[in-house]
């Protein structure tokens, strides 16, 4: 859905007031797709959430990537079956946005991940927390992530022993 720029206003202004809020929720509706694709294992739609050229990503010991090579390494790790089975299980839940929407096409935010990860392969189980440090712009009037940089805060992975029982 395409949405009209952001009026330029004074910032008391009440439409730069809503305007503002307008642009924060499209930006938490973004930042929710973007954890959506990573859990459903749907690269297209993880791809789309980042701006066509240029965006940077970073994270962390995962490495550092353009949009482009993110969803490349999204589809190598989180798209490996084995006997037409998912291995590698994810659970992102984004948590605590602080968007700044700076003017009409630039905003910013931060979010807490919340993150488990079952690895079949590996028979483990990844518990982690970190912080999202994004940028957004608007292309093609569509807000989109143009930068998103990953601090993971601590992590506890743990063997997944042969009792417990994975539904799929």
């Amino acid at each position: 859905m395409s949405r009209a720029p952001l009026p330029r206003a004074e910032e008391g202004d009440l439409a730069w007031r809503v305007a503002r809020l307008e642009a924060a929720e499209a930006i938490k509706a973004l930042k929710h797709r973007y954890l959506r694709a990573c859990d459903a294992k749907d690269p297209k739609g993880f791809r789309e959430c980042f701006v066509a050229a240029g965006a940077v990503v970073d994270y962390g010991v995962l490495g550092s990537f353009d949009a482009d090579g993110m969803a490349a390494m999204f589809e190598k790790i989180a798209l490996q079956k084995v006997d037409g089975k998912n291995v590698i299980l994810d659970m992102h839940h984004g948590t605590h946005p602080d968007i700044t929407v700076h003017d009409e096409t630039h905003a910013s935010g931060r979010w807490t991940l919340k993150f488990r990860q079952v690895n079949l392969i590996e028979n483990t189980e990844t518990v982690m927390t970190g912080e999202y440090d994004d940028e957004y712009v608007v292309e093609d009037g569509r807000w989109k992530i143009s930068a998103c940089r990953f601090q993971q805060y601590w992590s506890i992975t743990r063997p997944v022993d042969d009792t417990c029982k994975i539904a799929r």
